[in-house]
């Protein structure tokens, strides 16, 4: 009775209090600090953001040279407000600020669709954003917005507004307005711009650091392009005509060269875009601290403009490398094409675009049946005539890069040659599923539907970035820990504030402590040890690259591993040792096929990579990969894989086999010895199956020993003579 009646006595008050709480609520937090759209006539000047190399180097000072001229709307060529009308928001003259019915249904469909046709918000709402307010995304930041909206719409011209958003937003870099823009980019008054121009400056302001075609993805530009043209036909401001005159009309831009390391710079603008947002990367007055050693990048720039400069008789436009420090994923170089300043394809960064791998993806194939134990680096695998029929790939018939068929090979051999079929093999029993999802594992994130692909994704029939390449090698690197890749040590605000920084164990240490290599297990010690050995195994890859090849670094065990795609579009070298990891590719932006006569496994970017390898590993230590506890060691035969008949022997006539010595994952050695019981008769003119009628002939056919876990065969098969009938063993 006595709460009731407490109860009651305080009730009235209530009716007072919550409306005097939601009135000081909605000030302190929304109306307290609202600036007034009066400000929106000031233009203040920004505060230079400065990207610097590892060591204090400048890299590039964004907006050192700001340079914003305020042009009337009736100098800004009809085709460029149109065009920012139709991109960003067709009925900004029919509403009042804010249209949330159409806005959240671009934003659904963009969604939806995953295009990026328009943004959700107002031209309105995007010039308050941009030059009253933050980019951060919180409820009291967007109720700012919708009510400095309403306020902007009572207080000036829907002509004005449109006049203020085109000499305000950011179009990337030090062009803020269209006019320091059209001279950014085309060394042009704004009023000069072609369509084809009005049409690419008015894809920028959504996103200036992705869309910029100075950036990191020049391509992205002309998509983008292209969008805004097909929105301006569909809103009735342009025809068909004049859309298809515009797409092919072709861009020139103005050359700039107030930058160094430009690829790398471009990457890490984009990366701090995303997570500070445009307005503080452009204006804010950051001090970024890079990863990026600034001497090693120079040289990685000279080499690979001068040696893909002597490839360019064999069609062989561009190149690119990285280099990273794989203990802690810092990347210390960056080349993402021969030259930057190449118009019109110089800023194409190689490095974050998608390419096929070729060969170079299989050690992870590889790694991953070693740590299942699926497969010992003795297993012995047969490289003749095979066909494989899957969903995704029936009657798949893989043949080797040389043509040729070389027999019964072990893993350590198939792998160091670059065997194909013998890898196809081992995809087989891994499961392209099984494999996609391990792969993710490795950093491998652009393979995602395995119903995509079919056993030749362990050949290069997927897409891939050379960023998670560097990363997935560099698990082999780490004893099987993942690092991701970082090319930022420190960030820092105009205050001085420490924003961001990068912290590791192994971080300025000369040599790396495997105990301190933090991160996610991508693989077992075991398996990326016996990968490691196996790539650099300079006796295992003689035979397809010679004793001599430019894989073989004097001094220093390397383990590296080369990647052709079969249509000669991609030529990759990807090398590691616990110190450093480099990754070089070659080839043509346009994915135009290179000259057969020069490219193969060390030729095209192998030179640059010996190069590069070399140089990152001077005057350092040979660093061997550690030999886990859980690898012990076994003499084998060379011909089966399986321990000796008499191991106690001191000849090979006495231990009953040629031997040698190989690595296995313990509780995976052999447990069989040869015994001459199963034989495969091989023609030794062609390294294929003999057929039925030569195998009595001695002089044409070679016997081998196979215990072959993987498959089976039979030499006279009625649908495919000589060829292998596949059994997987489960």
């Amino acid at each position: 009775m006595v709460k009731r009646e407490m109860i009651k006595r305080f009730l009235p008050y209530l009716f007072w209090i919550f409306p005097i709480v939601m009135v000081l609520s909605l000030y302190l937090f929304i109306f307290k600090d609202l600036p007034s759209p009066t400000k929106l006539g000031v233009y203040n000047v920004p505060l230079a953001t400065k990207v610097y190399d590892r060591n204090g180097t400048l890299l590039y000072d964004i907006f050192a040279d700001q340079n914003r001229t305020v042009v009337p709307l009736s100098k800004i060529p009809k085709n460029l407000q149109h065009a920012t009308l139709s991109i960003e928001d067709k009925d900004f003259y029919k509403h009042a600020g804010i249209n949330p019915i159409g806005g959240i249904v671009r934003a659904l469909f963009a969604s939806i669709t995953r295009q990026s046709l328009q943004g959700g918000s107002t031209i309105t709402q995007q010039l308050v954003k941009s030059a009253l307010l933050t980019s951060e995304r919180t409820i009291t930041r967007k109720i700012k917005e919708v009510i400095l909206s309403y306020w902007v719409e009572s207080l000036y011209s829907k002509d004005k507004i449109l006049e203020m958003y085109l000499n305000q937003v950011p179009y990337g870099g030090t062009a803020w307005g269209v006019e320091s823009a059209a001279e950014k980019y085309f060394g042009k008054h704004v009023e000069d711009l072609t369509l084809a121009e009005t049409a690419l400056l008015a894809g920028l302001p959504q996103a200036p650091s992705l869309y910029s075609p100075f950036g990191n993805h020049p391509e992205y530009a002309i998509e983008r392009q292209s969008q805004v043209i097909k929105r301006m036909v569909e809103d009735g401001y342009i025809t068909v005509k004049q859309e298809e005159g515009a797409k092919a009309t072709p861009i020139v831009y103005k050359r700039t060269e107030n930058i160094k390391a430009p690829h790398f710079v471009m990457y890490v603008k984009e990366l701090l875009s995303e997570k500070y947002g445009e307005r503080m990367v452009e204006q804010g007055g950051l001090t970024v601290k890079t990863t990026l050693d600034f001497p090693l990048q120079e040289f990685t720039q000279h080499t690979v403009a001068s040696e893909v400069a002597k490839l360019k008789p064999f069609h062989v436009g561009n190149g690119a490398a990285l280099i990273t420090k794989p203990a802690t994923g810092e990347i210390l170089a960056m080349v993402g094409s021969r030259d930057y300043f190449a118009s019109p394809s110089g800023t194409y960064n190689v490095v974050t675009a998608l390419r096929q791998p070729g060969s170079s993806i299989k050690p992870i194939n590889y790694g991953i049946a070693l740590d299942r134990h699926l497969i010992t680096a003795a297993t012995m695998l047969l490289d003749v005539p095979t066909c494989f029929d899957i969903p995704t790939q029936p009657n798949y018939c893989p043949k080797n890069y040389d043509g040729k068929f070389h027999g019964p090979m072990q893993v350590r051999l198939s792998l160091g040659n670059s065997l194909n079929i013998p890898a196809v093999k081992v995809m087989y029993v891994n499961t392209v599923s099984d494999f996609v999802a391990s792969a993710s594992a490795f950093g491998l994130s652009t393979l995602k539907n395995p119903d995509d692909y079919g056993l030749s994704l362990t050949l290069g029939g997927g897409e891939v970035h050379m960023t998670d390449m560097a990363e997935a090698f560099g698990v082999f690197a780490n004893a099987g820990i993942r690092k991701d890749l970082t090319p930022i040590l420190k960030v820092m605000d105009k205050n001085g504030k420490i924003l961001e920084e990068f912290k590791d164990p192994n971080l300025d240490r000369d040599i790396p402590s495997q105990l301190q290599i933090r991160g996610k297990r991508a693989l077992s010690a075991e398996s990326a040890f016996l990968i490691s050995h196996i790539l650099s195994d300079n006796n295992a890859r003689q035979d397809a690259f010679g004793p001599d090849s430019l894989l073989k670094i004097t001094d220093h065990a390397v383990s590296v591993k080369t990647g052709t795609t079969d249509d000669l579009r991609d030529n990759w070298t990807i090398g590691f040792t616990p110190l450093a990891l480099v990754a070089t590719w070659v080839g043509n932006n346009d994915s135009s096929p290179m000259n057969p006569s020069l490219v193969s496994g060390v030729t095209g970017a192998a030179p640059i990579w010996n190069k590069l390898i070399r140089k990152v590993l001077e005057k350092k230590p040979d660093i061997l990969p550690k030999r886990p506890d859980g690898i012990e060691g076994a003499q084998i035969c060379q011909t089966s894989g399986l321990l000796p008949p008499n191991p106690e022997g001191n000849t090979p006539a006495e231990k009953g086999c040629e031997t040698r010595f190989e690595y296995f994952i313990k509780g995976t050695v052999p447990n069989e010895r040869e015994k001459i019981k199963d034989l495969v008769h091989i023609d030794k003119a062609t390294g294929e199956l003999a057929l039925p009628n030569q195998i009595d002939n001695i002089d044409l056919v070679e016997r081998h020993v196979l215990r072959d876990p993987i498959s089976a065969y039979c030499s006279d098969c009625t649908n495919a003579p000589g060829h292998i009938t596949f059994i997987p063993i489960r």
